[in-house]
């Protein structure tokens, strides 16, 4: 996929499942749950146990129906291999320029992670256009990202950290271009139980609320 194809596509869903898990195993019954519960986006981090191996069998599985990503990508030589092993983004928890360079060379999208305005201007200097916003949660959330938008308005921000299917609408409310959701929907306690059900049930809830707020939004216009 090109990267326009790419984020026209985040943008179709709004929403990023990040998937960290203890072992192959749970991670692939993850992603297997968030599939079923609607939602065709993976991001499968690097602090994954064989997290490579994972993205070639997750996009060996689904192939293009789910836009599978790389996520927690720290480093050029990482990046190379998520890319080669199929991923169509890379996420970051931070500014690599090493990891954008790389990205950008294989015609890949690249999502660094910011959190305050001045690394945002920096990333935005490097070609930036579509930011992670990590942990929003924990520097006032919604409202924070309404602050940033004000200055940069054509930034394309996913929060990330602490967003879940409880205050997604006010992300997207606040301008945020889709959100980013771990823990909150990816309950490993409830994988290792064997209540993947869990999983798809919290994935159904999120793509409920997101099509809410984008209904609300359209109808406020």
């Amino acid at each position: 996929m090109t990267i326009h194809q790419v984020v026209e596509r985040i943008s179709e869903i709004k929403i990023i499942p990040v998937v960290r898990a203890s072992s192959v195993d749970e991670a692939k019954q993850a992603v297997e749950a968030i599939c079923e519960g609607g939602i065709p986006i993976i991001e499968i981090t690097m602090t994954v146990p064989d997290a490579i191996n994972v993205i070639e069998q997750v996009v060996k599985k689904y192939g293009k129906e789910v836009l599978t990503g790389a996520g927690t990508v720290l480093n050029s030589a990482q990046a190379k291999s998520c890319i080669d092993a199929g991923a169509e983004f890379l996420v970051s928890p931070g500014l690599s320029v090493p990891v954008l360079s790389t990205a950008l060379a294989m015609k890949k999208l690249a999502i660094p992670g910011i959190l305050t305005p001045t690394e945002l201007m920096s990333a935005n200097e490097n070609g930036v256009t579509m930011v992670k916003v990590f942990p929003c949660g924990n520097v006032g959330g919604p409202k924070y990202i309404k602050s940033l938008k004000g200055p940069f308005p054509n930034i394309r921000m996913i929060p990330t950290g602490g967003v879940n299917a409880q205050n997604a609408a006010d992300y997207m409310q606040a301008g945020a271009f889709a959100v980013g959701v771990g823990a909150d929907l990816v309950d490993v306690s409830a994988l290792r139980e064997g209540r993947a059900d869990k999983v798809t049930a919290a994935a159904q809830e999120l793509v409920q609320a997101v099509q809410n707020a984008r209904t609300t939004k359209a109808t406020s216009k």
